[in-house]
C-alpha cells in the first residue's frame, strides 16, 4: 500500500519521464510539499483525533456543536467527550438512556428509574447514582446536567446515592436427618 506521507513523486513517474533530468528534479522538489499536504489532510478528520484536541479546539468545537451540557471548568477529557458525543446526545435527547449516559460521563455510574418503576407520579423520575459528590459539592451541576437532556415534561423527584461495600460475612447451617434416642 502506498503511504502518501512517505512516497516520492519521482518513484511513481513513468520510466520515460524519470530519465528526463528536469522532470526528475521537479518531482523531487515537490516531494516535501506533497508530504506536508498529506499530513495536513489527516488533521481534517476532527472526530478521528478527538483525544488530541487542544483547549482552544475543544472550546471552539463546543461553540459549534453545542453539546446539551457543557461547563468550561470540567477536566479536558470530559469536555472532549461531551463535544464528541454532542450529535448522538441530540439524537437521543429526552430519553432515559441519554440521561444515564450523561450521568455516567460526568459523575460515574447512574441509573434512571421511571415513575412506574417506583410508584411515583406520572411523568416523574428519579436518579440512582454511586457518586456522593452529587449531593454535596456538585449538586447544582448535577441538576443542570440532568435538566439539559431530560424530557421537558419530566420532573426529577429525587437523587438517591447508592453505595456497595464488600463485607466479610460468614454464615452456616446444619441439617440433621435421623432419629435421636435418649437413654
Amino acid at each position: 500500500m502506498i503511504d502518501l506521507k512517505t512516497i516520492s513523486l519521482r518513484d511513481i513517474l513513468p520510466p520515460n519521464l524519470a530519465r528526463d533530468p528536469a522532470i526528475a528534479a521537479a518531482a523531487t522538489a515537490l516531494d516535501f510539499e506533497l508530504q506536508q499536504t498529506a499530513i495536513l489532510i489527516e488533521r481534517l478528520d476532527i472526530f478521528g483525533r478527538a483525544n488530541e484536541w487542544t483547549e482552544e479546539e475543544v472550546t471552539e468545537l463546543a461553540w459549534q456543536f453545542k453539546p446539551p451540557y457543557y461547563d468550561p471548568d470540567l477536566p479536558i477529557e470530559q469536555r472532549r467527550e461531551l463535544v464528541s458525543t454532542a450529535i448522538p446526545f441530540y439524537r437521543r435527547k429526552g430519553t432515559p438512556g441519554a440521561v444515564e449516559d450523561l450521568i455516567a460521563l460526568l459523575f460515574g455510574e447512574g441509573r434512571v428509574e421511571e415513575w412506574w418503576e417506583y410508584g411515583g407520579d406520572p411523568y416523574h423520575f428519579r436518579v440512582l447514582t454511586n457518586n456522593a459528590d452529587v449531593t454535596t459539592t456538585r449538586a447544582h451541576e448535577f441538576i443542570r446536567a440532568v435538566d439539559a437532556v431530560k424530557r421537558l415534561s419530566a420532573v426529577l423527584d429525587s437523587v438517591t446515592i447508592t453505595q456497595s461495600e464488600p463485607l466479610q460475612l460468614y454464615f452456616g447451617g446444619v441439617i440433621h436427618f435421623g432419629e435421636t434416642i435418649r437413654i
